[in-house]
Parts: C-alpha cells; sequence; structure tokens
C-alpha cells in the first residue's frame, strides 16, 4: 500500500487534522484509516462523510501523513480536488472540515456543499 503523493490537485491534510487522525487511529486498534467520502445529499447537494475503517478498496487514494492514514475513493476525489482537511477545536466544538475551493456555496453545518 504505497501512498501516492499529494499535490496542490490532491486533497491533503492540514497538520492539525494530521495530527488528530493520527490520535484517534491510535486510540482504536481495529481502524485502520478515516475514510472521507463526498455524498449526494444533504442541504446543499453534496455532503461529506467521515469514517473509521479497517477497509482499503484497491482504487482509493491514500494519504499517509504524521501517523495518520487517510482514505479517498476516486468519486469524491473529483470533488475535493485541491481541497484540504482541517480540524478545528475551538469553545464552539472541536471538528473536522473541509477547505474545498470547488464548492461554491455551503450551509450553515459546514458538512453539505453545492458546485455549480
Amino acid at each position: 500500500m504505497k501512498p501516492m503523493s499529494q499535490s496542490l490537485e490532491t486533497f491533503r491534510l492540514s497538520d492539525n487534522a494530521a495530527r488528530r487522525v493520527a490520535e484517534i487511529l491510535a486510540s482504536d486498534p481495529q481502524a485502520q484509516a478515516l475514510r472521507v467520502e463526498v455524498l449526494a445529499g444533504g442541504c446543499s447537494g453534496f455532503q461529506y462523510k467521515f469514517d473509521l475503517t479497517a477497509d482499503k478498496n484497491p482504487d482509493d487514494l491514500v494519504i499517509a501523513t504524521g501517523g495518520a492514514m487517510v482514505f479517498v475513493d476516486p468519486a469524491s476525489l473529483d470533488l475535493l480536488a485541491g481541497a484540504e482537511l482541517d480540524y478545528k477545536d475551538s469553545l464552539m466544538g472541536a471538528h473536522f472540515a473541509v477547505q474545498n475551493p470547488n464548492a461554491t456555496s455551503s450551509c450553515g453545518c459546514g458538512t453539505s456543499f453545492a458546485i455549480d
């Protein structure tokens, strides 16, 4: 399982996200990676989905950095090209957030977006 190199066109992780994913994976011995998916639905047309998984699909993009492992399927990657997964921890709560340059709008919850 050789990780693909990251580039500006590829989905990537911020340092904060990589640290948090590594912490989560270290606390769950059955999880191999965080799977990031884009699904149809949500209040804006598409929604992000995050799951811990032990299963890698043959065509997944594998991002391995700083002890973190993330899988992204090719269909989701098309909608995540150039995007970054970040982790925010503030008084309002802690959560993963996707900074997606392809999104033309998003909803207030931050997990749903639209593309024109």
